[in-house]
């Protein structure tokens, strides 16, 4: 998919499963980076980091995708069902719910509106399954840019859960909602 935002051409924004063995040193590098402090990886090993996306590759509630823009590396995505896993307990799924988390490559050349354009392929690829009717995210209540990105694709924050490792804002959109932010 090719994206623009603001008029400016951000260039092709492309997916592919994640190859935990192969991909492993690239995201160890994302995820310990200080820019990435809400992942909760800071700490992390090369083989924490391996470990971690080969038990999601084999987990059939959850998978990751690694975003390339114009055939490189540029960021994570992951989708899981929330009914079985990141939200078990904290809130009542309904059916065609999808959870999703992202993440951007720190750059030190940052480029204006590439987060925008990432976070809305992400969910233009969930939506691509008929089957998602709503899109559920948790991230933690003080990433204040997160909030910000997941308002302009239509979030709507419902309320604030206690997981074991943050306290996060519950979020969905459903299509008919990013549909509509997008469009604006």
């Amino acid at each position: 998919m090719s994206t623009t935002t603001g008029g400016a051409a951000i260039g092709a924004l492309t997916l592919r499963p994640l190859d935990p063995a192969e991909d492993a040193a690239l995201l160890h590098g994302w995820v310990t980076h200080p820019k990435s402090a809400f992942w909760m990886m800071q700490e992390a090993k090369l083989i924490d980091v391996e470990r971690s996306y080969t038990e999601i590759a084999a987990d059939p509630h959850h998978d990751a995708l690694l975003g390339l823009h114009d055939g490189v590396p540029a960021f994570l995505m992951e989708r899981y069902d929330p009914a079985h896993r990141e939200l078990v307990g904290l809130y009542e799924p309904e059916p065609g719910d999808v959870g999703m988390h992202f993440l951007v490559a720190p750059t030190d050349r940052p480029v204006h509106g590439f987060t925008k354009a990432v976070i809305t392929a992400v969910m233009t690829e969930l939506f691509a399954d008929p089957a998602t009717a709503r899109v559920v995210v948790e991230p933690d209540v003080g990433n204040k840019a997160v909030h910000a990105l997941n308002a302009a694709v239509g979030f709507v924050p419902e309320r604030e859960i206690q997981k074991a490792e943050k306290k996060a804002l519950l979020s969905f959109c459903t299509r008919a909602q990013f549909e509509k932010a997008v469009s604006a």
